[in-house]
Formats: structure tokens, sequence, C-alpha cells
């Protein structure tokens, strides 16, 4: 990885394994070894926002540059309205967010959801046009749409980048019982692998994913079934702030955890 940069671009699951990567090297401690470089990347935080579109972090002594980008979708975002702060945002099902680097690493897939959707004012597109297209307009197949696009993309453009390795990580798994995230779902299991301690099927959960990355050179970091049987590893139930609000939050994972676990695989098969 000496003078290389690796990048990931995604969701919030995109970001956890970016985290990992970076404590994985640094032992999560902070070091002058590391450099924040993230406006050479285009990604200070923006005036007013919460936190920035993504980061980037230099190690002086290789020169090796990990990024996270945030896409949640992959599709490239355009406002509609750039004068209007309320704008809807035109969301390209067939551009994809253009990032290369020495090695890519991609995901998306819990933010395809109709509420999420409107939530986020997008709009999809196709074509550069509002989609007319009924299939499409159902999310599981505006997203299975998408994830060909890119994979298909990133596959035409490694002939002209021989230096890249591209990868494709499949879905996160959920844990919610009972209910969803904003229906009184939690995952309280405490004790880890009672669901079972191996994988027994030979093709990947994600299928969507997996079909995507067929007889292509893009590679399948596949984490989905390992990852179900660690329920336990979920940040579950906790408070934000001084609020006495309790949210389950049975998608994203404790730290060390599990995406520990993908970047072992990325680095295999790296």
């Amino acid at each position: 990885m000496r003078d290389k940069t690796l990048a990931l671009v995604g969701d919030s699951l995109g970001r956890q394994q970016f985290q990992s990567l970076v404590c994985m090297v640094t032992g999560g401690r902070e070091s002058m070894e590391v450099q924040d470089v993230g406006r050479e990347y285009g990604l200070p935080k923006a005036h007013r926002s919460m936190k920035p579109n993504g980061w980037a972090f230099r190690f002086r002594s290789t020169n090796t540059t990990i990024i996270y980008y945030w896409s949640a979708s992959l599709c490239e975002l355009e406002p509609l309205n750039r004068s209007d702060p309320q704008t809807e945002y035109a969301m390209h099902l067939d551009r994809p967010v253009t990032f290369l680097f020495d090695i890519l690493v991609l995901n998306t897939g819990h933010h395809w959801n109709r509420g999420k959707i409107n939530g986020n004012r997008w709009v999809m597109h196709v074509g550069g046009a509002p989609n007319k297209n009924k299939k499409l307009a159902r999310i599981g197949d505006a997203k299975s749409f998408t994830i060909y696009s890119i994979i298909r993309w990133v596959d035409y453009q490694l002939p002209h980048h021989p230096h890249l390795k591209a990868f494709f990580r499949t879905i996160s798994p959920r844990h919610f019982m009972n209910g969803d995230w904003n229906s009184g779902g939690s995952c309280n299991n405490t004790t880890p692998l009672a669901g079972g301690s191996e994988v027994t099927q030979d093709g990947s959960v994600d299928s969507v994913a997996e079909g995507a990355a067929r007889g292509t050179k893009v590679q399948l970091l596949d984490v989905t079934a390992l990852s179900r049987l660690r329920d336990e590893c979920h940040i579950s139930r906790h408070s934000v702030g001084k609020s006495s609000k309790v949210f389950n939050d049975c998608l994203h994972w404790c730290f060390p955890g599990v995406p520990d676990t993908w970047n072992e695989l990325l680095y295999a098969q790296i």
C-alpha cells in the first residue's frame, strides 16, 4: 500500500468500515504520523452542516491515503433548482459517483426505501430525464438497476486503469426483531453466535450484488452471511446526548467488531 490510495464510497456502513480501517492502522490513538488531507479531495465540512461528506487521512511514513466518501445511493445527485434551499435532487440511476483510486470499495443498500428517498427529496432520473419506467419506479428494481450500472461502469474503466483494484461490498445485515428501527424493533441478544457459528451456503446472500459482479473484474467483498451470525455486536439500545429518548440501532456495529473482519477479508483479497 505504499504510495497508494484506498477509497471507500458508500453509506454509513461504508463509513464504519473506514473507521475500522483507520483504527486498525493507528490503534485508535492520535498520531503525528496521520495527516488530515480532506481538503485535497474536496471534503471539508460545509457551512452549517453537522459533518463533512467524507474524510481523508494520509500516513506520512508510507504515503498511504485512506478516504471515505459519503454516497448513500452511489448515484450522481444534481440539484434541480440551485437557488432553492429546499430543492429536489435528480437521482441519476444510470450515472454513478465517479471515484477511481488504487483500491476502490463500493457499497449501497439501506437507503433504498421510500422514506429515505422522499426525505432526501430525491427524484429518480434515467437518461437525464425523470424516470417514466414503472418497473424502475419500484425501489428494489431501481436499486438493482443502479448496482448493475455502477459495476458495469467500473468494469469498463478497469482496462484503462491497470493499477486499480475494485470491490463491491455486499449489504450489511440488520437484526431488528418485533418491528423496525422506527416502530419499536430491537436486537437485545448478548450471546455470541446464538444462531449458529458457520456459513454453509455457497452463493452470496446478497444475490443482486453477486449477480452484478458475475462476469466482471469487480471483486465481491461478501460480508453478509458471516455478519448475520453476530447480531449481538450491534450498538442496540442507546441514547443521544442528554436526551432521555432511547434508540435501538440494530444496523450499525460496535467497535472493535464485525467491520474489522470485513477489513481482514479485504486485506486477503487485495
